[in-house]
């Protein structure tokens, strides 16, 4: 389709799209547990036969943006290997060996009157998802999507268009291939921002939006959406070292969660030291930081105890690296770090590395986060690694969902009542 296309045109194409979804949902919503399952087993398999055709798409949207200059964190997002194919399958079978929560009765009571409540998990029914370089969100969002009922129109990034696009057509076929509409995912394959601008506003089809990406994508869709949004967040994520901990789990706690990917939203991008512990933690922290690469940004004493530190600004508290860059402050007590990292964070994902168990259940009462650790690395955040099978997204938001999204959070709910002729006097 052409990148640019007037606005007739643009709301007819949308609203297409919109119409086949909203088809494709009651089709969903009319297969039971063991047909979903059985469907997102063979879409798996798709993945995997696919994965030559997958990777050769990835290849070219992969020699674009190093072309373009992207950064090496966000060419790991985009990055595809057989690896993360087969990662993106087994996410399908973990979805379709977990139990389906659509129909889950979630609280059942009765009124003097004899009326009979019971609230009912069901489908939100129609889910947009506006997404960055990230091919790998296309297969998770489908099947989080399927299993619970929801048809689902995503809108991916330029740079990922031909990953995106060939993932879509691979699970698409699958779908056909067992009897289903296909059009249970759809892929807006346009990249014009006016194209994305107006499905934010595609309220007559579209029941919840859910942007995936970096804060200015997540604002943009915040502030034009007039559909219902689950704000994804970013990751500016903390790593406090108390003054209890101890050395041999926090080297390797924030090594993991600052180098093992740098280009993912839980990975740790600023870390705060005791200053009792500073002259002890910091120096086996610079050498490992340094072996890896990380560039160490930090106050005084930690310039003192690391050499190669540069000095720290404001700025670097607040920023989101993405990046083999780490800021460093010290701290003279734990209400301090919590305060800093108050301020500072994202409400993504916190993580307290001490022996104290009272500092540990002050540190998990009083972070403001989605996920807040003891003793273990910011990485596990993650609906994989929760158990979730994937995740739609990992909220920072308070309303609905808060953390790595799973089945349930894609569902809402509706009251069946029950009666035997009654009537309110």
């Amino acid at each position: 389709m052409m990148e640019s296309i007037g606005t007739t045109e643009i709301d007819e194409y949308l609203t297409k799209l919109g119409a086949k979804a909203q088809i494709a949902k009651t089709v969903l919503q009319g297969l039971d547990a063991a047909q979903k399952n059985h469907a997102l087993k063979q879409a798996a398999g798709a993945l995997m036969q696919g994965s030559e055709r997958i990777l050769s798409a990835n290849d070219k949207d992969y020699a674009r943006a190093k072309e373009n200059g992207m950064a090496e964190g966000l060419l790991d997002r985009l990055r595809l290997t057989p690896a993360r194919i087969e990662a993106m399958a087994e996410g399908l079978m973990q979805i379709a060996a977990l139990p389906d929560p659509v129909g889950e009765v979630m609280e059942s009571f009765d009124r003097p009157n004899g009326l009979h409540i019971e609230k009912v998990r069901v489908p939100m029914g129609v889910t947009g998802i506006i997404y960055e370089a990230r091919p790998n969100v296309t297969a998770d969002a489908f099947g989080l999507c399927f299993k619970t009922g929801n048809a689902v129109i995503l809108k991916g990034g330029r740079d990922a268009s031909f990953s995106n696009q060939a993932i879509t057509e691979t699970i698409r076929e699958a779908l056909e291939h067992e009897g289903i509409d296909k059009n249970a995912v759809q892929l807006i394959e346009n990249n014009d921002r006016a194209v994305t601008t107006a499905f934010m506003k595609l309220k007559e089809y579209v029941d919840v939006l859910i942007p995936r990406g970096g804060a200015g994508l997540i604002r943009s869709v915040v502030e034009n959406s007039t559909i219902p949004v689950i704000e994804t967040g970013t990751g500016n994520c903390h790593i406090y070292i108390d003054e209890t901990a101890d050395p041999a789990k926090a080297v390797p706690i924030v090594i993991n969660a600052k180098t093992q990917r740098i280009g993912v939203c839980n990975a740790c991008e600023s870390l705060l030291v005791h200053e009792k512990i500073a002259g002890e933690i910091l120096p086996a922290l610079g050498k490992a930081l340094l072996e890896k690469q990380v560039e160490i940004r930090g106050d005084e004493t930690v310039q003192a105890h690391i050499p190669e530190a540069e000095a720290v600004t404001e700025a670097d508290y607040g920023t989101e690296y993405l990046d083999l860059i780490l800021s460093v402050k010290t701290v003279a007590s734990l209400e301090e770090a919590v305060a800093h990292i108050n301020r500072y964070n994202t409400g993504h994902s916190d993580a307290i590395v001490t022996e104290d168990k009272a500092h540990a259940q002050k540190f998990l009462r009083e972070v403001d986060a989605a996920c807040v650790y003891v003793n273990a690395s910011t990485r596990f955040t993650d609906g994989f690694e929760f158990g979730f099978g994937a995740e739609i997204g990992i909220s920072t938001q308070k309303l609905h969902a808060r953390g790595p999204m799973g089945l349930k959070e894609l569902t809402s709910y509706k009251y069946q009542v029950t009666g035997n002729g009654q009537v309110r006097p």
